[in-house]
């Protein structure tokens, strides 16, 4: 997995510190830059990004059985190192990940003689750190205070809701903000806070000190006298938004891969039978939760470059039932046959997993079965209990998948994506959002220019994008669609190449994509996974543009909120000296996110190369999307 690495220890100081001692500390090309001081009962550190002081002052603050564990804190020993390793990806935004930081673990003692360590990392591109605690402590509290240099602009994750911002810190007026939460600077730079490596605790939340332009974390670390550690508390930085999305800070502040072969492990696209039942096709079929109607969906998926059959709730019951048993299977469906069948067209099968039956009947069983049935992957819904219970079954599905060589994706409302597909990267995907016409209701085109900049930070998202038939989706007998969608059929396209997932999940009937079958040939050519994820272009809430490789092929998405818009894409991205030529799948002039959404037009065989500037056109809500590949 490692291509390259390089660790260099730079020092190791012991001394006894006293009030208000500084130390600073530098990311490897200087770009970042914090400042620990130890003051009286209190750490503090301060965050600048090149020019611009971001965060004036982060006052530590860890408490236990309501004692102050950092009353007359001292450095006994500073450890310090650089690291620098390039890595190679299983399931990620690209294919190698430079992971180059500045260490400093600092091993600290309060007044009452408790030893526990502070681990700071810095990069050029972020900050982050953690606590690391011995064995003794019950229940630690940390209340840590970032008090923000200005009033800064500040969007944040809002669940299936969209998100929320653009806001000041001044004018927010609720208790609480959900990570991640994506800050502008008074300078226009931009910083986004979020956790990585969630594994032994309940996320922590953030409170709004109102009117102090600060947050709080806040977090409750439960570790009953053993040894622990807390997550990562991390800063991306930026100098336009885009940074944020490009980086790699989280996966680099998680653990290597744990999974020894990674061959099964196998990223793409999914035919999904829920928002299908019902529909009627102008053949007479109607398709129906059973295997006549998987096997359609098998051989479109086979015929049409799309790697997964994800067969959803109810197939073994009732999701929510304790009598249905995921082992068995209800009245109509033959699951082996469905397995047979998609063996022999090359096509794994996802299938849906409620945590009633994973409780009830036994989740090994469960998914030893699936495994034994000859299942690629997992869909795992409606997790009940605490934030800390759900991170605790969280890691225990995904190590219990892995063993039976099992993908998973997660939806209703899961634990937060942090960075920890790295080490299981068969964990490919979360609902971590709005998923689209999920919730019996649908999200419009301004949240899916903001949440690329805001919950994709956290990781990679499953918002069931790809709908063609926008004019009429819940009509034709469909019984899973609630609302008709807002939005255009070229930005749907688009939606496929801004968003970065591990599976994305296609909620159309496979006649409607053979409807438009040239605007569907964009999909039919994507690769079941891209190489690189590039941020050309984009504004929070406004528009973005990202570009994707696979190969010597890219793939360029744009989309816009409720305003038409003019962007020119710079194609300086492309190899200097090659021609290629592109196929551009765009709004028509009259299209519209809500009374005209179908339309679109396919300008074929354009040529281009590095030097070319071509302005696009994005309808009202609408998006645009580009195939690009090297003339032979």
């Amino acid at each position: 997995m490692i291509k390259f690495v390089s660790i260099i220890w730079l020092a190791l100081v012991f001394s006894s510190c006293s009030s208000n001692v500084g130390l600073e500390l530098e990311s490897p090309n200087n770009a970042t830059s914090a400042k620990l001081r130890i003051q009286e009962n209190a750490i503090c550190l301060s965050l600048v990004f090149g020019s611009d002081s971001l965060i004036r002052n982060l006052e530590l603050g860890l408490t236990s059985e309501e004692q102050n564990l950092l009353k007359g804190v001292e450095i006994l020993k500073t450890e310090n190192s650089t690291f620098n390793e390039t890595w190679q990806t299983v399931n990620g935004k690209n294919k190698t990940v430079l992971n180059h930081y500045n260490a400093s673990v600092f091993t600290l003692k309060n007044a009452s003689a408790q030893v526990f360590d502070l681990e700071v990392k810095i990069y050029d591109e972020g900050f982050a750190y953690r606590f690391l605690f011995p064995e003794g402590l019950k229940t630690i509290e940390e209340n840590s205070s970032i008090n923000f240099a200005n009033d800064f602009t500040f969007w944040s994750y809002n669940g299936e809701n969209h998100n929320v911002g653009p806001v000041k810190l001044s004018e927010y007026k609720k208790e609480v903000v959900r990570n991640p939460v994506t800050l502008q600077t008074s300078g226009n730079k931009f910083f986004a806070i979020h956790e990585a490596a969630i594994f032994e605790h309940a996320p922590f939340t953030l409170v709004n000190k109102k009117g102090e332009k600060a947050f709080v974390i806040s977090q409750t670390m439960k570790l009953n006298g053993s040894e622990g550690k807390s997550s990562w508390r991390a800063f991306i930085l930026g100098e336009k938004p885009g940074d944020l999305i490009e980086s790699n800070l989280l996966v680099n502040l998680n653990e290597p891969c744990k999974i020894e072969d990674t061959s099964w492990i196998k990223p793409g696209r999914a035919m999904w039978d829920w928002r299908v039942w019902g529909y009627k096709t102008e053949d007479g079929f109607e398709y129906e939760l059973n295997t006549k109607s998987h096997k359609r969906f098998i051989d479109f998926a086979a015929e049409n470059n799309i790697q997964h059959l994800l067969i959803d709730a109810d197939w073994y019951g009732p999701e929510f039932s304790d009598e249905s048993d995921p082992t068995t299977t209800r009245k109509g469906v033959d699951i082996e046959e469905c397995m047979r069948y998609a063996n022999e067209n090359g096509v794994g099968v996802i299938l849906y997993l409620n945590d009633v039956g994973a409780r009830k009947f036994g989740l090994e069983r469960i998914l030893k079965q699936f495994s034994d049935w000859g299942a690629s992957g997992v869909k795992y819904g409606f997790m009940r209990g605490s934030w800390k219970d759900k991170v605790a079954n969280t890691r225990n599905i995904v190590e219990l998948c892995a063993q039976y060589k099992l993908m998973v994706n997660f939806h209703d409302n899961p634990v937060p994506p942090s960075g920890d597909r790295r080490t299981w990267p068969n964990l490919i995907t979360k609902e971590f959002g709005h998923s689209q016409s999920d919730a019996k209701r649908s999200y419009f085109p301004e949240t899916m220019v903001t949440a690329p900049f805001v919950n994709m930070l956290a990781g990679p998202l499953d918002l069931c994008n790809g709908w063609f038939s926008l004019n009429d989706a819940f009509g034709n007998g469909r019984v899973k669609v609630f609302e008709e969608i807002p939005g255009t059929v070229a930005a749907e396209v688009a939606k496929l190449i801004v968003v970065y997932g591990g599976c994305f999940v296609l909620p159309d009937a496979p006649e409607e994509y053979l409807k438009k079958e040239d605007l569907f040939d964009c999909i039919r050519q994507m690769p079941a996974h891209f190489d690189s994820y590039k941020v050309l272009d984009g504004e929070i809430g406004e528009f973005i543009t990202v570009a994707r490789s696979y190969g010597e092929q890219w793939f360029v998405g744009s989309l816009t909120n409720r305003e038409a818009r003019e962007l020119t894409v710079n194609f300086d991205f492309l190899d200097e000296g090659k021609k290629y030529i592109a196929t551009f799948y765009e709004d028509a002039t009259a299209t519209h996110f809500l009374n005209n959404k179908e339309a679109y037009q396919v300008k074929k065989d354009i040529p281009v190369d590095s030097k070319s500037k071509v302005k696009i056109n994005l309808a009202v809500g609408g998006g645009n999307a580009i195939w690009i590949r090297p003339v032979k």
